[in-house]
């Protein structure tokens, strides 16, 4: 069964590309001839919105101050979105089917979190509701090389009422590149009419947890659609083509793409890293001896959601003093002391790309003398091992990790530690990998191997760090400090790029941001 074959719902393009035109060709807003035109232009700044929106998410007629006229989400245009699919389909056999399912709305009390798209999914279509598939048949005969329909819940004004406007499917068309739309409830029919006559299908959906148990065709089918809208015959003959030989993992295909950014994915990287690092920057201003880790955490927050962040990328660590010796500490609950270095592991996450940050600094402004030692030693390690991070070097992430081990024993005997015990006793102050991959996904390492060599355009973090106990066999004046440095680095042919460049690492600019000595202020 052909996509083309399928019974259209509302309208379709033509073709992606007069859809693309037919979205993008005027600056003028033209409101849609259906329920919604309630809408109201209102001119702010130069830019003319629509509010309420008449869409499930941002798009040029309602957010031309956040998204382009050629732009499917913020930053990112309707051809990158093509080319991803494309070279998906490109690198699958004669015959495949890929079924990408979005994520799934989580509930607090009484209400639900703010939704995040799952990742290959948005990665695919930029799509960012909730209730929603996409099935890509790889036809070679096509412009494209392959048709897509697209699945979604469709517009429903009294829920609107509540929860505002959903993307209709004329807009799914228009703006997402879809040859055809339908109702997520057509999804079990159609995927099976199509299952059938595929050489491969390519399926993976967003598990709820880590722990959580690969689903089963059959979870799938009860995930989007408990009755489906078919037989219990049909519904059985479904889930048997799902479970057989068929059926591949999408994740690890998907993946592999991923993990080379494009230039407009490094420029959205770059704008996150920005972001985050003069957060960075105003947040040593703000700290100061006496002020709970929570107030910095929230302050880093605030300043990364008023320059446009959607969310912070993940949980912050404040770790002041002590603290920092507990590699993930979150609680964020205590009082920071005069004296005290203050480790914040912090990073936003901006249209759909996470960064990843993390600086130490004086509580009080000033380094101690111990305090500084220890820093450089570390600093000098970090700044080595980022020009490491080139396709000529040929170096994965693990052969880094291995160099990284290497030049912090130098560096920590050059300041008066011993390693008696040799690698298990720098296991205690050096307890984790130097780093990893970072782009839609804060740790985008699953489909990717840490002994394969850093090819140009992948972003990796760079993180060594130092954590000392109050251990008899270690210096004294170095006890309970911790200290990370940690940069985004932009993997280059023969030189880096360090996209959290701003963020200040050198003790005389940490020194500066800290005491206002820079110009800057906490806010």
């Amino acid at each position: 069964m052909s996509l083309r074959s399928l019974p259209r719902y509302r309208r379709a393009a033509a073709s992606a590309a007069s859809a693309s035109k037919l979205a993008f060709s005027s600056p003028r807003i033209a409101l849609p001839r259906f329920a919604r035109c309630y809408a109201t232009p209102v001119t702010v700044n130069g830019f003319t919105q629509l509010k309420p929106t008449l869409y499930g998410q941002p798009l040029a007629p309602s957010h031309p101050h956040l998204v382009g006229p050629e732009e499917t989400t913020p930053g990112i245009p309707q051809e990158e979105y093509d080319r991803r699919r494309r070279e998906l389909m490109e690198r699958l056999p004669d015959g495949s089917l890929v079924v990408c399912i979005a994520g799934q709305i989580k509930y607090m009390s009484g209400r639900d979190y703010k939704f995040r798209q799952s990742s290959d999914f948005w990665y695919l279509t930029g799509f960012e509701e909730p209730d929603a598939a996409v099935i890509i048949q790889k036809q070679p005969s096509c412009a494209r090389g392959y048709r897509m329909v697209m699945f979604s819940a469709g517009t429903d004004s009294a829920k609107e009422k509540w929860d505002g406007a959903r993307s209709s499917p004329d807009d799914i068309v228009r703006y997402f590149g879809a040859d055809e739309a339908e109702p997520i409830s057509a999804f079990p029919s159609v995927l099976k009419g199509l299952a059938a006559s595929a050489s491969h299908i390519y399926l993976d959906i967003p598990n709820t947890s880590k722990r959580a148990r690969a689903m089963s065709p059959k979870s799938l089918l009860k995930y989007l659609s408990p009755s489906g809208g078919l037989s219990r015959g049909e519904y059985d003959s479904l889930v048997d083509s799902l479970s057989s030989s068929k059926r591949k993992p999408l994740a690890p295909e998907v993946g592999r793409l991923r993990a080379v950014k494009s230039k407009v994915e490094q420029k959205v990287m770059r704008q996150a890293a920005d972001i985050s690092a003069r957060a960075h920057n105003k947040t040593m201003r703000f700290t100061d001896p006496g002020v709970s880790e929570h107030a910095v955490a929230a302050h880093f927050e605030y300043l990364c959601a008023r320059e446009g962040s959607q969310r912070p990328a993940y949980v912050p660590v404040v770790a002041s003093g002590p603290n920092a010796l507990i590699i993930h500490y979150t609680s964020n609950n205590q009082l920071i002391a005069n004296g005290e270095m203050v480790l914040i592991d912090a990073g936003c996450e901006y249209n759909g790309y996470a960064s990843d940050i993390t600086r130490t600094f004086p509580a009080n402004g000033s380094f101690t003398p111990e305090q500084a030692t220890l820093y450089n030693a570390l600093l000098t390690v970090q700044k080595h091992l980022i020009t490491l991070c080139t396709e000529a070097t040929g170096m994965s992430i693990l052969q880094i990790h291995r160099e990284s081990c290497t030049l912090l024993r130098k560096e920590l005997e050059r300041i008066g530690f011993s390693f008696p015990l040799g690698a298990g006793t720098l296991d205690t102050l050096y307890p984790h990998l130097i780093g990893h991959p970072v782009g839609i996904d804060l740790h985008e390492s699953s489909h990717m191997e840490r002994d394969a060599p850093l090819k140009a355009g992948m972003v990796v973090t760079i993180e060594p760090g130092v954590y000392v106990p109050p251990f008899p066999e270690f210096p004294k004046a170095f006890h309970n400090i911790g200290i990370r440095i940690e940069d985004e680095v932009l993997v280059g042919k023969e030189h880096p790029v360090v996209l959290s460049v701003n963020a200040p690492k050198e003790i005389a600019d940490i020194e500066g941001s800290c005491q206002g000595l820079l110009g800057l202020t906490p806010f």
